[in-house]
């Protein structure tokens, strides 16, 4: 016994022995910049070292004496002087765990990447949970600390960028600290002005695809709703097998499955051709909705929860429309569905804001930083996007793109000719 222990003991030692030995220059430095704890080194495919580690964060602002806890975010290092991208997610980051993990701002100019995610997902949530520090401001100051440490190291230009929700903080974060980066590139970020905007529905109605495509999209919601007795039995064994459990009443989950599938269907470019006919089987029909838009997005645990405070708080959200179903639904009205739905019972109590809505108008309409946005034509998203309202005419950097066609996966190298070169020319000069 004694000797297996032994050789145990100088197992590990040779193995911590030979970690030491790994840990290279940059690791070193990384470790010892101030707030940085638990740095792991990742496999990557594109990078010359990767790593993940925790960055420490005050819970509310720069009153450190209400907590603090540990922001998770991921480095990708390819040179310390090259441009560096800080990519502001919205959510979790997980996915920056692949080997693979890369962006198209990175590659098009051989970039470093600082990842950081969300506070209150994943890996980066505060102990206790105090959800009245579930602010934008406050996740704004986590990226500027994050930037602040991490410039320590990475000399070059830094460029930030999210998608989505990421991209709405994007945008925030250039509002609020406008001289942290040297330019920005914000992808497919609404800018709602309320819990309900009320501009998605009309977009759903009148512009989302084609006249042919929203009318196959309306007689596949009603035919769902006139089939409600045939359905529901398939419904439940569907939620039962996942599983899923609601706020609400099964029979108005299902009304509100229905009403979410043409913002699923359009969002990510949903062929109309794939939308069984009328005349398909009940299990045809139902698959294909659940698979659009399935009952796990109105289902609890949520994990999307983060998100929905925010939403409900700051960010606002969009409405739905019973024009044309109506006749069939248990719901004869929506308003408020967010809170009844999303949020669990103590946190309905939050309401709207709208300061950061009109502090963001304002500086955008009165600014001109270096700040690229990019948008899909048929995004119901885009809606509420700045591209419906900002005009860059007589700026000399802010631009605002719409990619024709294009869905919530709209990007610069999927954007036509001359704007894609315009796009590449702008930042190639800004990162000079």
């Amino acid at each position: 016994m004694k000797r297996i222990l032994s050789v145990t003991v100088f197992l590990l030692i040779a193995i911590m022995a030979i970690a030491q030995q790994e840990t290279t220059q940059f690791m070193r430095q990384l470790m010892a910049l101030p707030g940085i704890s638990d740095v792991q080194p990742l496999q990557s495919r594109s990078f010359k070292e990767k790593y993940v580690m925790k960055i420490q964060q005050n819970v509310d602002g720069d009153n450190a004496a209400k907590g603090t806890f540990g922001q998770r975010i991921f480095v990708c290092m390819r040179d310390v002087n090259a441009p560096t991208v800080i990519v502001t997610e919205g959510y979790s980051a997980n996915y920056g765990l692949n080997p693979g993990y890369e962006i198209e701002l990175s590659r098009m100019f051989n970039a470093n990447i600082v990842l950081c995610e969300y506070r209150y997902f994943d890996q980066s949530v505060p102990e206790p949970c105090n959800w009245d520090y579930m602010t934008v401001d406050n996740s704004l100051r986590d990226l500027h600390n994050v930037r602040q440490t991490l410039g320590q190291l990475f000399k070059g230009k830094w460029i930030s960028t999210g998608t989505s929700k990421g991209g709405q903080t994007t945008m925030f974060y250039r509002v609020t600290y406008p001289d942290d980066v040297d330019a920005s590139v914000s992808y497919v970020a609404p800018l709602n002005r309320s819990v309900e905007d009320g501009r998605h529905e009309v977009f759903l109605a009148e512009k989302a695809g084609t006249a042919e495509d929203r009318a196959i999209v309306l007689k596949a919601q009603q035919e769902m709703l006139k089939r409600r007795d045939a359905m529901m039995p398939l419904f439940k064994q569907f939620c039962d097998e996942h599983n899923y459990h609601f706020y609400l009443p099964l029979e108005e989950i299902y009304d509100y499955v229905i009403l979410e599938y043409p913002f699923a269907h359009f969002q990510y470019g949903t062929p109309a051709s794939s939308i069984p006919p009328l005349d398909a089987t009940d299990k045809e029909l139902f698959n294909h909705f659940v698979r659009v838009s399935g009952p796990d997005y109105f289902a609890y645990p949520n994990k999307y929860l983060p998100f929905d405070v925010q939403a409900v708080r700051e960010l606002g959200y969009y409405g739905y429309s019973l024009k044309g179903l109506k006749k069939w639904t248990k719901v004869k009205k929506t308003k408020g569905y967010l809170k009844k739905i999303m949020l669990t019972p103590e946190l309905r109590h939050y309401k709207f804001d709208p300061t950061l809505y009109k502090r963001t108008v304002k500086f955008l309409k009165k600014e001109d930083p270096t700040m690229i946005f990019i948008y899909g034509e048929a995004d119901p998203w885009s809606a509420s996007g700045v591209c419906t309202w900002l005009d860059c005419s007589k700026k000399t950097n802010m631009r605002v793109y719409v990619q024709p066609g294009g869905d919530h996966g709209s990007n610069i190298s999927h954007m036509p000719e001359p704007a894609k070169t315009d796009i590449i020319d702008r930042l190639t000069k800004w990162l000079q």
